[in-house]
């Protein structure tokens, strides 16, 4: 079975990641972000969002493990900034129902959802420049920046949250990285 580990940034929808993942049948267990990395025994990291980017304890080291990795709203950010990118403010602010343009149909983790989605994002803080080795994948009329994908990594980004009842097809968002994870481990074997 797979496993996936939350790691917990302090987000108000933390819970709801871990949650929807058990509901899909994964083995997924919350851990805080101090958890020191050589704990970590998973095929997969989810990185929560969470509402400030200086209490992202370990998270960078996390990117170091060799196993994908998802990144929700802060957790994109957090990549962004760690990998090269740069992020700003946005001058949406708040939480907001948006919809968001696919950019690419053949994406692991967004493809399926081509040409469009309606999703429950916060653009108080956004990616403005993706990282070097990363492609912008999706688009809004208030983000430039909406998702990211490096699949020769794995690692991958969302600004807004799948895990919230507002958002129309988060639950395949979370099935498609379970599918990248399952490649992956098996790809490892």
């Amino acid at each position: 079975m797979t496993r996936i580990d939350v790691i917990d940034n302090h987000g108000q929808f933390t819970h709801l990641e871990q949650r929807a993942l058990r509901d899909m049948g994964v083995d997924v267990s919350l851990r805080d972000n101090t958890t020191p990395p050589e704990e970590i025994d998973a095929d997969g990291i989810v990185l929560s969002g969470g509402p400030d980017m200086d209490d992202i304890g370990n998270c960078p080291e996390y990117l170091d493990l060799d196993v994908p990795v998802l990144g929700i709203c802060l957790g994109m950010q957090l990549i962004a900034d760690e990998l090269g990118g740069r992020v700003g403010g946005g001058e949406y602010g708040g939480y907001a129902d948006v919809t968001v343009d696919i950019l690419d149909e053949d994406d692991p983790l967004l493809g399926s959802l081509y040409p469009e989605t309606r999703v429950w994002a916060s653009h108080a803080d956004e990616v403005k420049e993706v990282p070097p080795g990363f492609e912008r994948t999706a688009t809004s009329d208030v983000c430039g920046v909406e998702a990211m994908s490096n699949t020769d990594e794995a690692i991958y980004g969302v600004q807004w949250h799948p895990e919230v009842a507002h958002t129309e097809e988060g639950e395949e968002v979370f099935e498609n990285f379970l599918s990248v994870c399952d490649q992956q481990s098996v790809a490892r074997q």
